[in-house]
């Protein structure tokens, strides 16, 4: 296996430090990663195979190969922008990509797009975003590349903030950058030409974003770009402007994506993802909801079965099937202990009808406050917003000690009489209350 080089040093001195992400940003060391012997024909057709696995477009296999044949490990870059706090389960595939390749010895670029996430990524947007501030970005940063850490050896990934370079860019420069591509090619892609359609604004600082993705092919030096099916025309960018400087142009590939639990785009404000943080139970819970068409998609992208055992599972009953899935994917983020467990707390709530064990009782969440089932529904945590407790009750799926509560004008108090709530399937809490009013 070749050997990696590590760039990521742990010191508070470094130029790049992040006290909020916990990580260390610093130059790559000069020259060459650390060289072994050339691989054998044999060993770079096993690279090539991997590099295809599973990949929508490759462009080109040809070059690809000829980049193999130096035997030496592959820079390959992956953009991350922190546009939000939570990576779910839609990451995971590219993800599980780059950990295939870093174990076959290949140099992973993980580009923290700290700099473009504050311009925000068009693709597949029908309308203009608003802008993130830094201090959002930072947010988000807090906990995203420990995320990646579930799935990535970060200890053997270098990591590259792309603030790195653009906070250095003058006017001037930009402009220069800007004057690499026209308006006739960038509206070639399929999000600006159905917003134009539409009649939507596209804003001008949107048409920077594919040139900045582009620029971090340049900085770093990328023998291959990784992306979604939805980034091909900004890796192909990153291509371009490398051609431009003189650089070999990187080698283009695209993993699928995946839709979400529900057969429609993975979405948070859907409710049919999975983070990869959500505890165990949790996981397994969401991913026994998973419809059944997906099953065999989700198996082979986010599983390491076989091919046979695949098939073989897949050939048996739906719901030891997903079960079965659910197992993989919660062992692979928590642990095999953990998945057993929530196995088994699911078989338990759901195939046997108990109530969990272990439901938390809560703080009441207003002190000096009445309020009404579904705003504490949404206090609590156990809704995302006000609006979706509202809809939850409406369609009887709150129930207060078991029974479906339809009744949107009961108000409740903090008091000395212990009620479980349920909403949904899957989420459980108990809090002691007094009942106000029912008019």
């Amino acid at each position: 296996m070749l050997e990696c080089c590590v760039i990521l040093f742990i010191t508070s001195r470094s130029p790049y430090w992040s006290a909020t992400a916990n990580l260390i940003f610093r130059e790559p060391l000069s020259g060459l990663p650390l060289m072994t012997t050339a691989k054998p024909a044999q060993g770079r057709q096993a690279d090539l195979v991997a590099f295809a696995r599973n990949t929508v477009d490759l462009i080109n296999e040809k070059e690809l190969l000829e980049l193999l044949s130096e035997g030496r490990p592959l820079r390959v870059k992956f953009g991350m922008d922190p546009s939000s706090p939570d990576l779910h389960v839609g990451h995971m595939v590219q993800l599980l990509k780059l950990r295939e390749l870093q174990e076959l010895g290949h140099q992973i670029v993980l580009i923290v797009g700290d700099a473009t996430a504050m311009v925000g990524d068009p693709t597949g947007k029908n309308k203009l975003r608003p802008q993130l501030s830094r201090e959002d970005v930072e947010r988000n940063l807090e906990t995203y590349t420990d995320q990646a850490r579930l799935v990535l050896d970060l200890e053997r990934t270098e990591i590259r903030r792309n603030s790195e370079w653009f906070d250095k860019m003058d006017f001037t420069e930009l402009l220069k950058l800007a004057s690499r591509m026209t308006v006739a090619q960038m509206v070639e892609r399929d999000t600006f030409q159905k917003r134009m359609k539409a009649n939507e604004p596209i804003g001008i600082h949107e048409f920077l974003y594919p040139l900045m993705q582009g620029w971090d092919s340049v900085q770093v030096r990328a023998d291959a770009e990784l992306g979604g099916t939805d980034q091909l025309f900004n890796n192909l960018v990153g291509r371009t402007l490398q051609g431009q400087v003189g650089q070999r142009p990187q080698v283009v590939f695209t993993g699928p994506l995946i839709n979400g639990l529900d057969g429609r785009k993975m979405s948070k404000s859907y409710e049919n993802s999975v983070s990869l943080t959500d505890p165990a139970n949790e996981m397994f819970g969401k991913l026994m909801s998973l419809d059944d068409e997906s099953m065999e998609e989700w198996f082979r992208l986010l599983t390491q079965l076989p091919d046979e055992e695949r098939q073989t599972v897949l050939a048996g009953h739906p719901r030891e099937a997903k079960a079965r899935l659910a197992e993989e994917i919660t062992a692979f983020l928590h642990s095999p202990d953990a998945a057993k467990e929530a196995r088994a707390a699911f078989d338990s709530q759901f195939r046997d009808k108990n109530v969990p064990e272990d439901i938390p009782l809560l703080e009441w969440p207003a002190q000096g406050e009445e309020l009404p089932l579904f705003l504490l529904v949404a206090k609590l945590g156990l809704a995302q917003t006000s609006s979706d407790a509202r809809r939850l009750q409406k369609q009887g799926a709150i129930r207060v000690n078991g029974e479906p509560e339809l009744n949107d004008k009961r108000r409740f108090a903090t008091g000395e009489t212990e009620v479980l709530l349920q909403v949904g399937k899957r989420r459980f809490a108990r809090v002691l209350i007094s009942e106000v009013t029912s008019s």
